[in-house]
């Protein structure tokens, strides 16, 4: 017999006529074990993408006669089960789903205001809700969407427990975009998860991390940019500032291109630090007002990283240093307000490093 559209169910049933086990069927096939199993939690809710579905073709064609029977037995069976049991209710209905995509529209706008208890209650009434197995591709992703932005609210408080709960919500999240096939996302969170690599203070790992997903296709252009000022970022704090400055001088000049104040004001402010960091306080100053001109903050952290990196520079100089103070303490308290942990344990660093300057 021919399939003419192979779903998770006929997927299921090939292999069980083939007496192979979830792993070795996906060793016959060469797809991830993953993939496989996705097939067999959403049955007939998922439909293998076009070259699993050639492959699934070929198998069944290789087949022997005593594999066809069984495989074709099987599915008669398995329609005469569906026929007489009645279909359960979906455990999220389309009206749920709509509900579930504005709350985690509402959540992004959250967690980018650091409104961290109003995001985590958005977001956790479906994770608690609701399994994996339960959804189809549509709760799937949203699912998925929902664990990076509970990772990012981790990240960005940012303690160590803080950091060991995003690695993990973002390997969940990421694994799901890979078996749904939205390599962007999954890409988005391999960027993140060198983010978290940069604040645990493993810095060649993350240069490196960052060093890949510059060239990698499946990200925006602005991504990549990113990425390619972000290994300057982890260079600097290693106190190789010279080629540090020349991957965040390049990405302010592709930000500028590609026309994105926002992330070309960043670029200014790394390389304020940089500049600072290698003994130039006259060019990081000058980096630093740019920074604090080209836009306003649009959140509690944007201010305060700025003030931070500017406190950072004035304290150096001790012409400056009560200034600097000054401008630490407000950075944090609003830090503290916010429950940005990160950025005080980055702040009582800059302090701790200029008392034995």
């Amino acid at each position: 017999m021919t399939v003419h559209k192979w779903t998770g169910l006929e997927a299921r049933a090939l292999r069980h006529a083939l007496r192979l086990s979830v792993r070795a069927f996906a060793e016959h096939l060469g797809v991830a074990v993953n993939t496989v199993s996705k097939w067999e939690k959403l049955l007939t809710a998922t439909e293998p993408q076009p070259d699993s579905q050639a492959i699934l073709d070929t198998a069944l064609a290789r087949a022997d006669s005593s594999t066809s029977q069984r495989f074709e037995r099987l599915l008669i069976e398995q329609g005469s089960k569906s026929k007489r049991q009645p279909r359960e209710a979906p455990a999220v209905s389309a009206a749920d789903y709509e509900t579930w995509t504005d709350d985690v529209e509402r959540a992004m706008v959250c967690v980018s205001r650091q409104d961290f208890g109003f995001a985590g209650s958005l977001l956790e009434r479906w994770l608690q809700r609701v399994q994996p197995r339960d959804l189809d591709e549509r709760g799937l992703y949203l699912y998925a969407r929902s664990l990076t932005l509970c990772g990012d609210m981790r990240r960005l408080q940012g303690t160590v427990q803080d950091l060991m709960t995003a690695k993990g919500l973002y390997a969940d999240a990421h694994s799901m975009f890979i078996d749904l096939g939205i390599p962007r996302r999954a890409a988005q969170i391999e960027l993140t998860q060198a983010i978290v690599a940069e604040m645990s203070s493993k810095l060649t790992t993350a240069a490196s991390q960052y060093d890949a997903l510059a060239e990698d296709k499946r990200l925006s252009t602005c991504d990549r940019v990113r990425a390619r000022l972000w290994i300057g970022t982890a260079l600097s704090k290693q106190g190789c500032y010279e080629p540090a400055i020349g991957f965040m001088r390049s990405a302010a000049r592709e930000f500028e291109n590609l026309a994105e104040p926002e992330d070309w004001a960043v670029a200014q402010q790394k390389l304020a630090l940089a500049h600072r960091g290698e003994g130039d306080l006259t060019r990081a100053l000058h980096y630093i007002e740019t920074a604090r001109s080209a836009v306003s903050p649009k959140s509690p952290l944007e201010r305060i990283q700025l003030d931070t990196a500017h406190a950072h520079i004035l304290v150096t100089d001790r012409a400056t240093r009560d200034e600097g103070h000054t401008l630490l303490a407000g950075a944090a308290a609003t830090a503290d307000r916010y429950g940005l942990r990160h950025q005080l344990r980055s702040i009582d660093n800059i302090r701790d490093n200029e008392e034995y300057a």
